[in-house]
């Protein structure tokens, strides 16, 4: 543990020898989001392969890079690109990022994600602010010893997604008039897109819609004390009796045209926290 410590202090370390930036809001791009990057006005962006220590983006539409900047006026920082469990990663080096940012004065993290659909009262392309999650991905981030500085042990997750934020985002979404889901998250391992048994399976206890991300990342923020906001875009519907074929191409291709609207979403969340 006392490597995993400095190889925390290390990715630190090589962020602070590119920028001084402190910002106090972290957001994290799904697959087919990265655009939303655009929005930021950005101070300096620094690729993943410059960070000791940082895994490297394999998936496509994740473009690898922190972005250093402002939004809605806001000091920010961005993660073009998040990693994966099916990635071959383990749960610490996916949420190797979020331990950094809380170093650099992260108090607010905003995920973000593309995911399937499981609610029939749910369509591909809407945007859905999550209540909660659920866990199946078959690991957890905190397993192991405890970083003690981070947090607890044993840390609550009563309200893992800040009631607050919820507030607000539901407000700016009012304001901005743009419908908006409200739901449960259920994280897979993946990378196969699930079967009808196993999308009527996570249906049934109580799962809104379905991904391969997140959650990892939600734990740890939680153990450290960040508040999160997390949102979710349907990109296609996991319904057992009315299942069509889908591919990563459909799916990233339903992100990028849903975008524009999370992207006005979260900068307004931004100006109003």
């Amino acid at each position: 543990m006392t490597d995993w410590r400095q190889q925390i202090n290390e990715a630190t370390a090589s962020i602070r020898k590119q920028t001084n930036a402190t910002p106090a809001i972290g957001i994290i791009l799904g697959s087919g989001l990265g655009a939303l990057g655009k929005g930021i006005e950005v101070e300096k962006a620094i690729g993943y392969e410059t960070i000791a220590n940082f895994p490297k983006s394999t998936v496509e539409s994740h473009a690898g890079r922190l972005l250093f900047g402002k939004l809605s006026g806001k000091s920010v920082v961005a993660m073009q690109g998040r990693f994966h469990y099916y990635e071959g990663y383990s749960m610490q080096q996916i949420t190797l990022p979020v331990r950094v940012m809380h170093q650099l004065g992260v108090k607010i993290l905003i995920v973000s994600n593309a995911c399937g659909g499981l609610n029939p009262q749910f369509v591909a392309g809407d945007i859905m602010v999550i209540t909660d999650h659920i866990n199946l991905l078959g690991g957890n981030p905190l397993i192991g010893p405890n970083l003690d500085e981070f947090g607890p042990r044993f840390p609550d997750m009563c309200h893992c997604y800040d009631p607050e934020l919820l507030r607000l985002a539901e407000q700016a979404a009012l304001d901005l008039k743009v419908p908006m889901k409200k739901g449960v998250y259920v994280s897979v391992a993946g990378p196969n897109l699930e079967t009808a048994a196993e999308y009527r399976f996570l249906r049934t206890i109580g799962a809104d819609v379905v991904g391969m991300s997140t959650v990892p990342e939600v734990i740890v923020a939680r153990q450290q004390g960040t508040r999160v906001a997390g949102f979710s875009i349907i990109t296609d519907m996991g319904l057992p009796d009315a299942l069509h074929p889908t591919d990563f191409e459909t799916i990233v291709g339903v992100a990028n045209r849903a975008e524009p609207v999370l992207s006005a979403l979260i900068g307004e969340l931004v100006k109003r926290v």
